[in-house]
């Protein structure tokens, strides 16, 4: 009875080990994989993608629209590597017609799309196992006319 007691938990024991060891692989994948991270189904702004599992932060979010012009402010936090976010946004934006302008990395990361008459600036916070996105969205600003390019009469 007591050998099969001990057979009993020195089996769990082998399926926990073997469980963490699948687990370390699989967080092994995602950290060198940043296209493992999915869209969410449900986006408050539908051409701004956001990784799955990453919540709206309401109190620090707005988002206007009227007479063509929006302007939106989005803040999120999720559990997720900052390189995988990166990557997210590299290839998703690129799928709502953003283009990638450039990225600047220095703890925190930007990315800078535009697109036709649209400006969209993504940041990127690591806080522990947190990051937290800002997707900010606004007008790209008028080209003023110098007057050097008007003829003069």
């Amino acid at each position: 009875m007591k050998a099969r007691i001990f057979v009993g938990v020195i089996s769990a024991c082998f399926c926990i080990v073997l469980a963490g060891c699948a687990m370390d692989m699989q967080n092994e994948k995602s950290a060198i994989n940043p296209a493992l991270l999915e869209p969410q189904a449900n986006l408050k702004v539908s051409d701004a993608p956001v990784p799955a599992g990453f919540r709206l932060i309401p109190q620090e979010s707005y988002s206007f629209d009227a007479a063509g012009v929006r302007v939106s402010l989005l803040k999120y936090q999720g559990k997720a590597n900052i390189d995988q976010v990166v990557g997210f946004y590299r290839e998703q934006m690129a799928m709502y017609n953003w283009n990638l302008l450039n990225v600047v990395e220095y703890g925190q990361r930007l990315l800078n799309f535009d697109r036709e008459n649209e400006t969209c600036i993504v940041s990127l916070i690591p806080k522990g196992s947190s990051v937290f996105v800002t997707i900010s969205i606004g007008p790209k600003a008028q080209q003023a006319k110098s007057s050097a390019s008007k003829p003069i009469k």
